[in-house]
């Protein structure tokens, strides 16, 4: 990708931005926020909570002493505590050496190691948590389906002789009983044994009668979803498509579809795609995607991305909350153990480095999700709040990682490390973070 393709691919400059800049400062908010309240539960004083960098748009004190302050550059954020010499919580030794023991404790270099370990931890840790609540509300909206697979709502699709209907309790499809839901081996395998044919046998219960109706493919070459930097999203594809041709190829189901891309070696494909009744043709070419696996690892694919969906929205069930909070946990715990592993994977050369991406990657990611709908972006806000707070825990210098590093190795030694080595440490975790940042941006600028 280069800078010019970026432009036109959210759509609009000013809406990714104007996403890229939300989703980020809701994240550095609550990030900053956690810092700021243990501190104060800690006993520690917080000066200056600034959402934003550089010249101060908006300031007010509270009660408590802190200023609150929105800055011109809304990318990034700091808490200042007493006795921090700048945002990057620098020790000011000439203010401390002045202040009374009393006052010593309420700085974050002054108060005990417990204290400033809290502190430090609970950014990360209320980005952990804004994640939980976001994915858990989600969950808890979007319910479950319910058991036995039932008809929601038919959703528009090019095919003729349909006799399926909402409310439909669907017990086999082309003679294939409907494994549960939960058993994904089993479900994988009946969705790959479905035969690809524009209508299929469904065996129902209606009314409380069993019988036979028509009903279309259960997944067709539909549209679900589009993954954002992808060559669907590039050609134009938009969720509710349905693809009925592959160069020329009619398709009936989205395990034809997969097939043929995969199947593909990169060559252009040309489609054609049904669209609220009208029949367009696209020209796209798949791209190399390095896929994370159940057993750990990753494998190399072709791919458009694009995300399935079944013929019909299927009722569901409200999700409680225990349950709700359990998947929440789950998803964030998912999220964590994919990134390590793609960052171990990208170490080691397994995949490419070109799945790193930076501040223009993520801003057209930001974009092109608030561009799917409210919940698709913030779904998208509470994946990214989880890969901050992962983030900051990597043990360098300068982030909250590289901290509570150092507290360690003060409870451990029972002292500090030096000024010297603090100093020479921080400049070293200055200097990876910032050769990441435009190692990621280059990746931005050049990768495919």
């Amino acid at each position: 990708m280069d800078i010019v393709t970026f432009l036109p691919q959210s759509g609009s400059l000013f809406m990714t931005i104007l996403a890229f800049v939300v989703a980020l400062s809701v994240i550095v908010a609550v990030h900053e926020y956690g810092h700021y309240i243990v501190g104060r539960w800690s006993g520690i004083k917080a000066e200056v909570f600034s959402l934003g960098f550089g010249p101060v748009l908006l300031a007010r004190t509270d009660r408590h002493g802190t200023r609150w302050q929105v800055a011109a550059l809304p990318f990034g954020g700091y808490v200042k505590f007493l006795g921090d010499s700048d945002a990057a919580s620098g020790k000011d030794a000439a203010a401390m050496k002045a202040m009374p023991e009393a006052r010593l404790r309420q700085t974050m270099h002054g108060a005990p190691l417990w204290a400033r370990t809290a502190t430090v931890a609970a950014g990360p840790l209320f980005n952990f948590a804004l994640s939980i609540l976001i994915f858990t509300a989600v969950l808890m909206s979007g319910g479950k389906p319910a058991e036995p697979l039932t008809v929601g709502a038919l959703k528009p699709l090019p095919v003729e002789g349909v006799t399926l209907r909402p409310g439909d309790e669907i017990l086999s499809v082309a003679g294939l009983p409907i494994p549960d839901s939960d058993a994904e081996d089993r479900y994988d395998a009946f969705l790959d044994a479905l035969p690809a044919a524009p209508l299929l046998d469904y065996e129902v219960r209606r009314d409380g009668q069993r019988m036979v109706v028509q009903g279309p493919p259960l997944m067709p070459p539909l549209v679900g979803g589009l993954s954002p930097q992808s060559a669907a999203f590039d050609a134009g594809l938009a969720a509710g498509d349905v693809i009925t041709a592959v160069n020329g190829r009619p398709v009936h189901a989205f395990s034809e579809l997969k097939e043929i891309v995969e199947g593909s070696d990169g060559a252009p494909l040309s489609l054609t795609v049904w669209r609220d009744g009208e029949e367009l043709a696209l020209t796209l070419v798949p791209r190399r995607t390095d896929e994370p696996q159940p057993e750990g690892g990753f494998r190399t694919e072709w791919r458009i991305g694009i995300a399935g969906g079944m013929a019909f929205e299927p009722a569901t069930v409200a999700l409680g909350p225990l349950e709700a909070i359990g998947e929440a946990f789950v998803q964030t715990g998912d999220i964590v153990t994919g990134s390590l592993s793609g960052l171990y994977h990208m170490v080691t050369g397994a995949i490419s480095t070109c799945n790193m991406s930076g501040p223009i990657g993520i801003a057209e990611v930001s974009g092109a999700m608030a561009s799917q709908g409210a919940q698709s972006f913030v779904w998208f806000i509470a994946v990214l709040s989880t890969a901050v707070g992962m983030l900051n825990l990597f043990p360098v210098p300068v982030l909250d990682g590289g901290h509570l590093l150092f507290y360690a190795y003060e409870a451990v030694s029972g002292r500090p490390p030096s000024e010297r080595a603090l100093r020479a440490m921080m400049t070293l975790g200055l200097t990876v973070i910032l050769s990441l940042m435009l190692f990621a941006l280059f990746n931005d600028i050049f990768c495919p």
